[in-house]
C-alpha cells in the first residue's frame, strides 16, 4: 500500500532489461565517483531518454555500475541500480538520505504526514498510527473488503465489457474508504477523487523537475490544474473523514471510533502533547487514501490481464480457493495463510509490475554507498520496476512465472522491495496482500473475464506503472454455458472452461491467452460446445475409489495409502482432462495411478539390474497382445494391468487398439532401455547423447498413450487424415518433450539425491556442457518455452486444415498445461527429509 511516487508522462511497452550474467563490474577504490551514463544531450542530458523509455533507460544503467550518474538539464542525478545498495539507501542510510524533491511536492500540498515527514516526526506519527494496521484488525478489514467486492461484481451483467483499470480504482477506493475510515463515498465524489489524481501525479512530476521551486508559483496550466487536483482530494477526503455522506453520514463520531480519523483524533502529539489538529488528521488521510487506491487497483488491473494470458494459473488459483476458501465463506488470516499459490501469483504480479517506476532520496550529508562517494546534496533515484526485472536476480525477468516464488527463489531480500524497506517500509503491507487475494477471489468466483481482441493491457509509467486499455467482456463463472454471451465481430465464442478443484481452464481459453487472438481464424468455424463443470466433489470421489482400487488389486497396502494420496494424481487428471467425468475419469486417474506405482519400483533395484527390470516389464508388453500367456514375475502388477487395457479398448477401433499398443510397448520398454544403460554406465553425457537421451525419454513420460487417451474420452477417434499429417507427429512429439522436461524440472532435486544416475535433462545439461546447475534449468525452461510456442502454430496450421480434429489438437494443450500445473505443487517430488511431518 506504498503510496507511489514517481511518474514520468509516457506511454511503453514492456522492454528486456539488457542481459547480465554477472553484477556489474564496480570500482574497487572507496569513494569512486559514479560513472556517467552515456548519451547526454546537450541542455537536456538525458531528460529526452527518460522521457522517451523510463523503464528501458532506467534498465539500462545497471550496465555501467551500481550507481550511475544521469543529467536532467541542469541537475546531475545518482541512480542506484543495484538492489543491494538500494537496500542499503533505505535502511543504514535512511536517516542521512531523506526522502527527496517528489515528497517535498505532496508535502506543500497535504502537509507533513506519514508519508512525508522524517525523523522522530514520522517515528511518533507512525506509532500512532499502527494500531489500526495491527494484527487485530485485520479479520474485520477482510468483511468489509470481500462484501464491497461482492456488492460491486454484483452489480455487473453477463456480456457487459468492462474498464478493468477504472472499474478497480473504483473498488479500490471504496475498500480503503469504507474499511479505514468507516464511511462511504458519494458517486459524485469518487468520480471527482479519481478525475483529480491524473493533475495531481502530472503537476507533482513537473514541480519536482522545476529547477528552481519559485517556478511551481507560477500561474502556469500544470500549476493551476495541480492546485485545483489538490482542492478536489481535500474536500474528498474532507467527506470520508467526517462521514458526511449517504448512511454513513449520519453517524456522528463516537460511534465511528474504530475508524481511522478516530484513532487520530484520539492521540496526542508527543513533541507538543497536544491532541492532532484536523490539518494533522486530512493530512494523515489523504495519504491512504493515494496510497491505498492506486497502486492496489492497477496491481489488480496486471491481475487479471496476466491470468488471462495463463489460463492454467488462474485454473490452479481457483481450485486452491475451492479447497482452502470455499464459495460463500468470509475470508479469515488463517484461511488467507493457507493459500500458498494465490500469494505466489500476486507476488509475481507485483515482482512483474512493480508499481513505482521511480522515487528518490536526498543525501544531506556526504554518505558511501558501496565503493561510492555520494556529495551532501545529491539527488539519488531508484526504479523498483527495474529492480524486480533484473535478470541477474529474476531469471527470465519479463515471463510471469508464479512458481519462482515456491523455492524462494525471488523472495530473498533485498532483491524484492515492493514496499521499501527500513523506517518508512509501507506501514499497510499486510492490508494490500490481504486486499489483493480477496478482491481477486471474489471476483474470479462470479465472474470469468474474456479478453475483447485488440484492449489488452499497455504499460503506462505514470506515478505507478499502470495497466491502462485494459476490456474484458464478462461471463458468469458458475453458468454451464458463456457461449451466448454477446461477443464483438471476429471474436470466438467458445467457452474457456474452468473448473474448479483440480481443473484447468478450456482449450478455448487457453488458445487466446497463448495466441493473443481469435483461436478459429479464417473460415467460419462452428463454436466449440459448451464444457461441462466437474463438481470438486466428484474428483475426490475418484481419488477415493482409485484408492480402494489399488488396495483391492494388492498394489498398495493400506499403510502406504496416506504417502501415496499426497501425490494427489486425481488432481493431474483434473487439469489435463477438465472436462472429463464418470467412468472416464475413473479409467484415467487409475491408469496413471497405476503406472505411477510401476514407475516407483524403477526407483529401486530393477533401476539398475536389467535382468529384472525386464522380469517386471516383459510381461507386461505381452499382455498388448490378446492371447499372450500371463507372466508370473509381478501378478499384481500384470492382473491390474490387464483389466486396464481392457478398459481402454473397449468400443475402440481396431486402428486405435494397434496405435495404442505400439505406443505402451514404447513407453514401457524404456523402463528396462533405462535399466541397461545404468547397468553398462552408458548415461547421459557418459555413452548417451543428449539427444538419444530426449528420444528415450520421450516415450518414457507416458505422454504419448495419454495422448491416445484423448479419443477414448472424446468417445470417437481423430480424423484419419489429421494423423498421417508430419506436423501432427512434430506435435504430439513435442507435447510428450514438454511433459518430460517440466518433470524434469520438479523433479530435479529429488532425482540428484538417487543412488542410481538419473536421466534427467537437466543434470544432463550440466554434464555435456559443464555448466551450472541454475544455466541449465534456465535452459530446460527455454526449451519448453520454445516447445509450447511452435505447438500454437502448429496447431493453428493443423485446425486450420482439419477443424473436425480441433477437439485434439487442444487436448494436447490441456495435457502440457495439467502437467506444468500439478507438477509445480505434488508432494511426489518433495525430498524424502524435506518432507512434511
Amino acid at each position: 500500500m506504498a503510496l507511489p511516487t514517481g511518474a514520468l508522462p509516457t506511454e511503453t511497452r514492456k522492454r528486456l532489461v539488457p542481459p547480465r550474467t554477472a553484477p556489474p563490474h564496480t570500482p574497487t577504490t572507496r569513494s569512486a565517483v559514479p560513472p556517467l551514463a552515456p548519451g547526454a544531450l546537450p541542455g537536456l542530458g538525458h531528460a529526452a531518454a527518460l522521457l522517451r523509455d523510463p523503464l528501458g533507460f532506467l534498465g539500462s544503467l545497471s550496465r555501467y555500475g551500481g550507481v550511475v550518474r544521469i543529467r536532467l538539464g541542469p541537475r546531475t542525478v545518482c541512480v542506484v541500480t543495484d538492489a543491494r545498495l538500494v537496500h542499503t539507501l533505505l535502511v543504514a542510510l535512511a536517516y542521512d538520505c531523506p526522502r527527496g524533491a517528489v515528497q517535498d511536492t505532496l508535502k506543500t500540498a497535504f502537509g507533513d504526514g506519514l508519508l512525508m515527514s522524517e525523523g522522530q516526526a514520522h517515528r511518533d506519527r507512525r506509532r500512532i498510527i499502527q494500531p489500526a494496521f495491527g494484527p487485530d484488525r485485520m479479520a474485520e478489514y477482510l468483511t468489509v473488503m470481500h462484501q464491497v467486492t461482492e456488492e460491486r461484481a454484483g452489480r455487473w451483467q453477463p456480456g457487459q465489457v468492462l474498464d478493468v483499470a477504472k472499474e478497480m480504482n473504483h473498488l479500490a477506493l471504496e475498500i480503503v474508504t469504507r474499511s479505514l475510515f468507516d464511511a462511504r463515498l458519494s458517486e459524485d465524489a469518487t468520480l471527482a477523487f479519481h478525475r483529480a489524481l491524473p493533475d495531481l501525479v502530472k503537476g507533482q512530476i513537473v514541480q519536482s523537475l522545476y529547477p528552481h521551486p519559485a517556478l511551481a508559483r507560477l500561474p502556469l496550466p500544470v500549476n493551476r490544474r495541480f492546485d485545483a487536483a489538490v482542492r478536489v482530494l481535500n474536500r474528498v477526503v474532507d467527506q470520508a473523514v467526517n462521514g458526511r455522506s449517504g448512511p454513513a453520514g449520519s453517524q456522528d463520531r463516537a460511534e465511528r471510533r474504530g475508524s481511522l480519523p478516530a484513532l487520530l483524533r484520539a492521540a496526542t502529539d508527543p513533541a507538543t502533547g497536544r491532541p492532532l489538529t484536523e490539518a494533522d488528521v486530512r493530512s494523515e488521510a489523504i495519504t491512504m487514501f493515494g496510497a491505498g487506491t492506486e497502486t492496489v487497483s492497477t496491481t489488480l488491473t496486471w491481475l487479471l490481464d496476466e491470468l488471462l494470458r495463463h489460463p492454467e494459473v488462474e485454473a490452479r488459483l481457483l481450485a486452491e480457493l475451492d479447497e482452502h476458501l470455499p464459495a460463500g465463506t468470509a475470508p479469515t488470516p488463517e484461511a488467507l495463510a493457507r493459500l500458498s499459490y494465490t500469494r505466489s501469483v500476486t507476488q509475481e504480479v507485483v515482482r512483474l509490475h512493480a508499481p513505482n517506476a521511480f522515487l528518490m532520496r536526498t543525501a544531506r550529508v556526504p554518505v558511501e554507498l558501496g565503493p561510492y562517494g555520494i556529495p551532501a546534496g545529491t539527488e539519488l533515484l531508484y526504479s523498483l520496476t527495474a529492480l524486480h526485472r533484473d535478470p541477474v536476480r529474476h531469471p527470465e525477468p519479463l515471463a510471469f512465472r508464479p512458481e519462482r516464488w515456491q523455492d524462494g527463489g525471488g523472495a530473498g531480500r533485498p532483491s524484492f522491495l515492493p514496499f521499501g524497506a527500513g523506517k518508512h517500509k509501507c506501514i499497510g503491507e499486510a492490508f494490500a496482500w490481504a486486499e489483493l487475494t480477496v478482491a481477486a477471489a471474489a471476483i474470479l468466483r462470479r465472474w470469468r473475464p474474456v479478453a475483447v481482441p485488440g484492449a489488452r493491457a499497455r504499460e503506462v509509467v505514470w506515478t505507478t506503472v499502470q495497466a491502462q486499455g485494459l476490456r474484458v467482456r464478462l461471463a458468469p463463472r458458475s453458468a454451464d454455458s458463456v457461449g451466448a454471451t454477446a461477443a464483438p465481430a471476429g471474436a470466438s465464442t467458445a467457452p474457456a472452461a474452468s473448473v474448479a478443484s483440480s481443473s484447468a481452464a478450456g482449450a478455448a481459453g487457453a488458445e487466446r491467452a497463448a495466441a493473443g487472438g481469435c483461436p478459429f481464424a479464417g473460415a467460419a468455424a462452428a463454436p466449440a460446445a459448451p464444457a461441462r463443470r466437474r463438481p470438486p466433489a466428484e474428483l475426490r470421489a475418484s481419488a477415493d475409489r482409485h484408492a480402494d482400487w489399488a488396495v483391492r488389486h494388492g498394489l498398495l497396502t493400506p499403510a502406504e495409502l496416506p504417502g501415496y494420496r499426497a501425490y494427489a494424481l486425481h488432481e493431474l487428471i483434473g487439469l489435463a482432462f477438465p472436462t472429463t467425468r464418470g467412468g472416464e475419469l475413473d479409467l484415467l486417474v487409475d491408469m496413471l495411478g497405476w503406472f505411477t506405482i510401476l514407475d516407483d519400483r524403477f526407483d529401486g533395484p530393477p533401476g539398475r539390474r536389467p535382468t529384472q527390470a525386464r522380469a517386471l516389464v516383459d510381461p507386461l508388453i505381452a499382455a498388448l497382445d490378446s492371447g499372450a500367456p500371463a507372466g508370473t514375475a509381478d501378478d499384481r502388477l500384470l492382473t491390474a494391468w490387464r483389466e486396464l487395457w481392457d478398459r481402454q479398448t473397449e468400443t475402440m477401433s481396431p486402428a486405435w487398439r494397434a496405435r495404442a499398443a505400439r505406443e505402451w510397448r514404447a513407453c514401457l520398454a524404456t523402463f528396462t532401455a533405462e535399466a541397461e544403460h545404468r547397468s553398462r554406465g552408458t548415461v547421459p553425457a557418459l555413452g548417451l547423447s543428449l539427444t538419444d537421451t530426449m528420444r528415450l525419454r520421450r516415450h518414457g513420460s507416458c505422454a504419448y498413450p495419454f495422448m491416445n487417451i484423448l479419443e477414448r474420452v472424446h468417445g470417437a477417434d481423430a480424423p484419419a487424415a489429421l494423423h498421417a499429417e508430419p506436423a501432427l507427429h512434430r506435435l504430439r512429439a513435442n507435447t510428450a518433450d514438454a511433459a518430460t522436461l517440466i518433470n524434469d524440472l520438479y523433479s530435479l532435486e529429488r532425482e540428484e539425491r538417487q543412488s542410481a544416475a538419473a536421466f534427467n535433462t537437466v543434470l544432463t545439461l550440466q554434464r555435456v556442457r559443464g555448466c551450472t546447475r541454475s544455466r541449465a534449468v534456465r535452459a530446460v525452461r527455454a526449451r519448453v518455452s520454445r516447445l509450447r510456442q511452435e505447438n500454437e502454430e502448429l496447431r493453428r496450421e493443423l485446425g486450420r486444415r482439419h477443424p473436425a480434429g480441433r477437439w485434439y489438437l487442444d487436448g494436447t494443450r490441456e495435457l502440457v498445461t495439467g502437467v506444468h500445473a500439478w507438477t509445480s505443487t505434488s508432494d511426489r517430488y518433495l525430498v524424502p527429509d524435506a518432507q512434511p511431518r
